[in-house]
């Protein structure tokens, strides 16, 4: 399995405990807020959520939120019987504020409110498997309910005889209501069974209509239907059914002793996940594999979902994360105690998921996604700059993040390393900046104030460093740092510091240099900018000091006889204060480069 992270990409918002035992959770609805809960003695609960509670100036840390907090953001709202026998499906068709149940072998169907009795859908019976059709975003799948392409040969022969169909609708009525929306496959037995529900305002009207039946495989344990293509797992592997034509291929053979078959479909990509015992294999409609495959932990999840970059899994009382690109774990949440029973996650079903939930056999407890800034923010504050540099990446390349956070972020990271004392790597992420100024470096060469102090803007960026000091002292207190990290390690105690450092502390002169060295980098590329007048003096006037405390005679002399901006104490040619600057008549502290206002005269 991938190395465990420290990110933190979900938290918990809602917690619900349920006197019913043996729960089955099938999904969420984001534009209601809503939560249906199936239950092991066939009731159907509707939770309201409150996925976004009054925020606190300084939340307090995933550990510490209590299950109180957590309960006043649900609550239960009604609950109704669908059968004696455990809830195995739920489809919240939210289009037409309906919810369709599979419970016993029968489909079932009622509002989404659950305020009018639940009807059960008569002439299906013995439904072990059911799985609604969706197609992706750019599909050019075909059109199951068209009616002159689709129709068997028997309905046209019953069209000739008033448009009725096999279970009392006529055809008329279907095809004004018919939206294309409410398309599903289900097992029965060993047969593969395409319908399309016929809803209307009145609910109690609903029926179906069978699009097409094919044969199938006995034991089919778990289906998805995207686009064209429906994917059957069986204990014997996973096998791929064509809709129109009804021919079938085998996709992937189980190994003896696996896990059972599971199947999830991947909404961000219309992709669709296969379990193969502890193993991920990510697959396009087509069944053909699409980039890596996720190790999960050892024994395999009990179930899965999908949220945003990432594939939830959930087992034994604890919930992973996953990245789908990665295959990286870069979080896990306890919810549960080890052997609390049978695990279940639910996410919503589109695109932009971003809450997702889990239950155990007595409670449900809801995530919603931390956003992306809060999870940059969260690794900075904890020095994780690797990973925070690698989810920055990740979003960059999913379209997640604006030009204008991502020149913030390289800002703040920058100014994170520089205090770090990780130099080379701050004006890295600094010349990646468009939000930066070459003037918000003055305050680390010069002290304030000075002439070119008004220029500084006052960027506090995310407020995740301290205000600029001289490099001097950015030395002086990160060797402070390191030396008490090494007392605390000393003393069993962990420390937020480069292990580099502790194991080969650097010397002062060591650390000034290199920072007098990369700031003269950052200046040189900032010469090449379109910057006002004043500015460009003081770049230029710090650049030639900063070559001047590393004794750079040939960058000074390349600086001075080129057209610069540099400030003087003399009003003649670049050369004549060329020779004044290397005769000292600009005082300059050999010991420390830091320039006074006095010595710009």
């Amino acid at each position: 399995m991938a190395k465990l992270k420290s990110r933190i990409a979900v938290e918990p918002f809602a917690h619900f405990d349920l006197p019913t035992h043996h729960l089955s959770i099938s999904t969420l609805s984001l534009s209601q807020s809503t939560l249906y809960v199936g239950t092991r003695n066939g009731s159907l609960l509707l939770l309201s959520l409150n996925p976004t509670p009054t925020p606190t100036p300084n939340p307090p840390p995933i550990e510490s939120v209590s299950l109180a907090s957590l309960s006043r953001n649900v609550s239960l709202l009604r609950t109704v019987s669908v059968s004696g026998s455990p809830v195995e499906s739920i489809f919240v068709l939210s289009e037409i504020g309906a919810v369709l149940v599979l419970s016993d072998g029968f489909l079932f169907i009622t509002d989404s409110l659950l305020i009018h009795p639940v009807k059960k859908l008569g002439g299906l019976k013995g439904v072990s498997v059911i799985a609604r059709r969706f197609r992706g975003t750019h599909s050019q799948s075909t059109d199951l309910t068209d009616n002159t392409s689709n129709s068997s040969k028997g309905q046209r022969i019953l069209d000739k005889f008033g448009g009725v169909r096999t279970n009392g609708v006529k055809s008329k009525d279907l095809e004004q209501n018919r939206e294309g929306n409410y398309v599903f496959a289900l097992v029965i037995g060993k047969k593969l069974m395409l319908i399309e529900l016929v809803l209307s305002s009145d609910l109690a009207n609903a029926s179906f209509v069978i699009l097409r039946e094919m044969q199938c495989f006995d034991g089919v344990k778990s289906m998805v239907w995207l686009d064209d293509s429906i994917i059957v797992g069986t204990i014997n592997g996973y096998s791929l059914f064509s809709c129109v034509t009804g021919q079938s291929g085998v996709i992937f053979s189980l190994p003896d002793l696996s896990r059972p078959p599971l199947l999830k479909l991947l909404w961000r990509n219309w992709e669709v996940l296969l379990l193969v015992d502890n193993v991920g294999v990510i697959v396009d409609a087509l069944g053909q594999p699409v980039g890596g495959s996720l190790v999960f932990r050892k024994g395999g999840p009990d179930s899965i979902g999908d949220l945003s970059s990432y594939v939830v899994v959930v087992r034994d009382g604890k919930m992973d994360l996953y990245h789908k690109k990665s295959g990286n774990c870069i979080q896990t949440l306890t919810f549960g105690v080890e052997g609390v029973g049978q695990c279940i996650v639910a996410d919503e079903e589109n695109r932009s998921g971003e809450f997702a939930a889990v239950a155990t056999p007595t409670k449900v407890i809801c995530y919603r996604k931390v956003p992306s800034e809060e999870q940059i923010k969260d690794l900075l504050r904890k020095k994780n700059f690797n990973e925070a540099i690698s989810l920055v990446e990740e979003l960059g390349y999913e379209g997640e993040l604006s030009k204008e956070v991502l020149s913030l972020f390289h800002a703040q990271v920058g100014f994170l390393l520089l205090f770090d004392l990780h130099f080379k790597e701050a004006v890295d992420h600094f010349l990646q900046s468009e939000t930066m100024q070459p003037s918000e470096v003055f305050p680390f060469i010069m002290r304030d104030p000075n002439r070119w102090s008004l220029l500084v803007p006052r960027n506090r960026y995310w407020g995740l460093h301290p205000p600029p000091v001289p490099l001097e002292d950015v030395v002086d207190d990160g060797l402070l740092a390191i030396q008490r990290a090494i007392f605390l390690r000393k003393a069993g105690v962990e420390t937020v510091v480069d292990e580099r450092f502790l194991s080969n502390p650097p010397t002062r002169a060591e650390l000034l240099e290199s920072a007098i060295k990369n700031i003269i980098r950052y200046l040189e590329v900032s010469r090449q900018k379109d910057l006002t007048l004043a500015v460009k003096e003081g770049v230029d006037t710090l650049l030639m000091y900063l070559y001047r405390a590393l004794n750079y005679v040939d960058d000074m002399e390349k600086l001075a006889s080129s057209e610069n901006y540099c400030i003087v104490l003399c009003k003649a040619s670049n050369n004549a204060c060329m020779s004044k600057m290397l005769n000292n008549d600009l005082l300059l502290r050999t010991d420390s480069f830091m320039l006074k206002e006095a010595d710009l005269g």
